[in-house]
């Protein structure tokens, strides 16, 4: 017999409304290597905004450049498209974990995300991203590559959304990076107007445009096509052209800054600004910063610190699978074996996988397990692809992007599963939240633990249900197979009852 918990539902949550903010349940995280559109979170910090009228769309850049300059779709379109895969975080992510050891202060969407039940907003997703290259874009305007500074003094490249949020007083969200991240073609920085590389070919009706055409004669096709030219071509490309970013996450445009917090990937792109200092804006200068856990809101001073960019190096273990294997026969010596010693009826195994990335296109040299609470240590195996190794800084990975890991380990019948990631450049994660603890609760990167003791009332439970259908013979004797899926120590409900002989029992 098998029983089986598992958090299959990958039905969204939806975490705020206004503005919305949802998360797909930990168990889908690692269901695919990049996150189906409808699986990736949602975070936002205003209403989202409707962008109707893509063909008078465009984009403004301005500043401290010599000749400022609006880009259509189309010209955008024109550039070299490139696909970027990378991973976005959220720098608050885990962000509940580090408010259960002190009350961080957050904004008030962030309070109701965190009051969730069952959430721990774990906003880490992965996706291809495809568009042109800001360095590229920037060439339009006279920016060289490898740019640090132009000659009218700009040093700072900002972003401008289109939505409008509290915090900026009802103006734009906005961010920035460096001029020399902006103009590196290796930092991968995009304007992206496609996600996960989705194509929307409609066969039904291309085969009746090729089928109505085809029926008329040459002289009949080229008056046809004359006459209906402009709506021919827009209903051709509605057909083949790949499907854009949704609503959700940025249509028409976004900017997507690989290896650095996901506030700085603005959605919705309207203008970017060449500037000589950083960005002012609210995002920039009054959140996302992290304070040493002496600052409260007394003695705060948000000057004295850099905005977040690169995310250090983090990992979720998403899922955890117990097999428990037991030598049990018969009902009445069932009964007596178990009185008489329980915790000697049954081994556990475990499979621990999960996902681990840093910040900065740094690779995952090393995840480590331990079984007994950070006294001894199993390495992981990592990989990205199936079928291809993970090296980590090799050609052949993807920098910007999260590595899977997995490891099959005995563990005690009772105990707490650690976990702990480290990036080529040595980084390792730190082993305690209250380490780390800051006020704006951003980037908990403690070890992740799991808690097994939970799963040993099921497994009773789980025992006495097989001696009740042997019983019944509803489920011939032999070896009984039980498998519990933990996330982050939650335990899922029995869903299915497998390997029965007559029947299927909920």
């Amino acid at each position: 017999m098998e029983i089986e918990l598992s958090c299959n539902s990958y039905a969204f949550e939806s975490l705020t409304v206004e503005p919305f903010n949802a998360e797909p349940p930990r168990s889908a995280l690692i269901s695919s290597y990049v996150t189906p559109v409808d699986f990736f979170y949602k975070r936002n910090h205003g209403p989202i905004p409707i962008v109707d009228d893509i063909e008078s769309y465009y984009v403004s850049i301005c500043g401290l450049i010599e000749n400022s300059k609006d880009l259509f779709m189309r010209d955008i379109r024109m550039l070299r498209k490139y696909n970027i895969t990378a991973t976005l975080q959220c720098a608050g992510n885990r962000r509940t974990a580090m408010s259960n050891v002190r009350t961080a202060t957050v904004a008030q969407e962030e309070k109701m995300i965190m009051l969730s039940p069952g959430l721990t907003s774990y906003e880490m997703q992965h996706a291809v991203w495809s568009g042109a290259k800001l360095a590229d874009v920037l060439e339009l305007v006279g920016i060289p590559n490898l740019t640090s500074v132009t000659r009218s003094g700009g040093k700072h490249v900002e972003f401008v959304s289109i939505d409008k949020c509290k915090e900026e007083n009802g103006g734009p969200y906005k961010a920035s990076i460096p001029l020399s991240q902006a103009t590196n073609p290796e930092a991968d920085v995009l304007l992206a107007y496609e996600m996960n590389g989705e194509a929307q070919y409609s066969v039904v009706a291309l085969f009746l445009v090729v089928w109505a055409t085809s029926c008329l004669n040459p002289v009949e096709l080229t008056s046809w096509l004359t006459l209906n030219s402009n709506a021919y071509s827009k209903f051709f490309l509605s057909i083949i052209m790949p499907k854009p970013l949704n609503r959700d996450h940025g249509y028409p445009l976004r900017v997507v800054v690989p290896g650095v917090i996901g506030a700085r990937s603005v959605k919705w792109l309207d203008t970017i600004n060449i500037l000589a200092e950083e960005c002012q804006g609210f995002f920039m200068q009054k959140d996302y910063k992290m304070f040493p856990p002496s600052v409260n809101w007394d003695n705060i001073n948000w000057k004295s610190r850099r905005p977040l960019m690169d995310f250090p190096v983090q990992h979720n273990t998403e899922t955890c699978w117990l097999t428990v294997r037991n030598l049990l026969t018969r009902g009445r010596e069932c009964d007596e074996a178990w009185k008489a010693d329980p915790q000697l009826l049954y081994n556990l195994q475990a499979k621990v996988s999960g996902y681990a990335v840093s910040g900065g296109g740094r690779g995952i040299e090393r995840v480590d397990i331990s079984v007994d609470g950070g006294k001894n240590w199993v390495e992981a195996s990592r990989y990205q692809k199936t079928g291809i190794p993970y090296i980590a800084d090799h050609m052949s990975s993807d920098k910007w992007a999260w590595v899977f890991f997995e490891v099959i380990i005995d563990i005690p019948h009772s105990t707490q599963i650690v976990a702990k990631a480290v990036d080529t450049a040595a980084n390792v994660q730190p082993e305690s939240v209250e380490t780390i603890w800051n006020l704006r609760g951003v980037l908990n990167t403690s070890w992740h633990r799991v808690q097994v003791r939970e799963a040993l009332c099921l497994i009773r439970c789980a025992k006495r249900k097989r001696r009740l259908l042997a019983k019944q013979k509803l489920l011939p004797f032999g070896k009984v197979s039980v498998v519990i899926l933990l996330c982050g120590g939650g335990i899922a409900s029995i869903i299915s009852l497998t390997n029965l002989n007559h029947t299927e029992i909920m």
